[in-house]
């Protein structure tokens, strides 16, 4: 079994950490799951941002 793709994993850090200025130790406490639904929260907020 391999574990999670860690460049993967930095991206979603990064991507949280400079959108809700989270420390990294924040964002590493979180389940994976959660941290890719946040990432996909910002992505959606950033969207509707942009169509505006």
């Amino acid at each position: 079994m391999t574990g999670y793709p860690l460049a993967q994993l930095y991206r979603e850090v990064a991507f949280v950490a400079y959108h809700f200025h989270w420390s990294h130790a924040e964002i590493m406490e979180m389940e994976h799951a959660d941290r890719q639904r946040w990432a996909a929260e910002i992505s959606g907020i950033n969207r509707e941002m942009n169509e505006t």
